[in-house]
């Protein structure tokens, strides 16, 4: 494959300066495969030096040929997607605030309300990211029961 989108000395330099100092690991490993197409090394080659397959090393090129140094980054947008909406994740937090003992019982008023059924982890999880935090008690020397509730952070 040849490129449509030639390298030139500057795009290499600033390639070599990706390649050196990017943050982001894919963009320094397709930095440096553009950088070794451009002295001449094979996608076949290229595809057993990155251990990725050929198809791989030939969509690096073709982004680079379409979109040129913006090719070497990510679309946004990859990943799941998020189960909740950010009213959905509100409904979530005001149930716990209620119950924050029980999380069975949210998990049951998530499945009767929206219809979807969803694991404590997934529950938890949104909590976190609305910056609730975890607590359990145990039981101490007074004999009262174990039990652990949500509780904002900030009013830890």
């Amino acid at each position: 494959m040849s490129l449509v989108r030639p390298i030139s000395t500057e795009s290499l330099r600033l390639l070599h300066r990706i390649y050196h100092s990017s943050r982001h690991h894919q963009v320094r490993q397709r930095a440096h495969c553009l950088i070794l197409f451009a002295q001449g090394w094979p996608p076949y080659t290229l595809a057993s030096l990155f251990s990725v397959s050929p198809k791989t090393v030939y969509n690096w090129l073709k982004a680079w040929n379409n979109r040129g140094f913006a090719g070497l980054y990510n679309h946004p947008g990859r990943g799941r997607k998020p189960m909740f909406n950010p009213d959905q994740q509100q409904q979530i937090y005001e149930w716990t605030q209620a119950s924050p003992i029980q999380l069975n019982q949210v998990l049951a008023q998530i499945e009767q309300q929206w219809s979807v059924r969803v694991s404590k982890a997934t529950v938890k999880r949104v909590l976190k990211q609305m910056d609730m935090s975890w607590h359990r008690f145990r039981q101490g020397t007074s004999g009262q029961p174990l039990y652990a509730h949500y509780l904002e952070k900030n009013s830890s």
